[in-house]
């Protein structure tokens, strides 16, 4: 699967400089993606289960629990498009653990 805009990732590993378990599993998250051949929801809930669809377009955030890291990404047939990332308090702040947040949030940024 190809992985667009994994700037948004590279940016954050960069704040959390130093924190060599969070970036172990962030790179584990992207090998995961670049292997994966998921046809189903519960395809991508066995191989990771930390995560949750929260859009019925694609969208799912991956919970990387060693720096409480919520990354948003989208995933299409052979695309996994990295739409946000930051940590637990910045997901709170941006999206108030609610999907019809995050819904409105990607209308504004005009994702779906």
């Amino acid at each position: 699967m190809k992985i667009v805009y994994r700037k948004i990732i590279e940016k954050y590993i960069r704040k959390k400089r130093g924190n060599t378990k969070l970036v172990s599993e962030i790179d584990n998250l992207i090998h995961t993606l670049e292997n994966a051949s998921w046809s189903t929801q519960e395809d991508i809930k066995i191989s990771r289960p930390d995560a949750d669809r929260v859009h019925s377009d694609g969208f799912y955030f991956f919970n990387i629990s060693i720096d409480r890291t919520m990354i948003l990404i989208e995933l299409e047939e052979d695309q996994a498009t990295i739409v946000w990332c930051g940590d637990h308090k910045e997901y709170e702040s941006t999206f108030k653990n609610n999907k019809s947040t995050i819904r409105k949030w990607l209308q504004s940024k005009k994702w779906i």
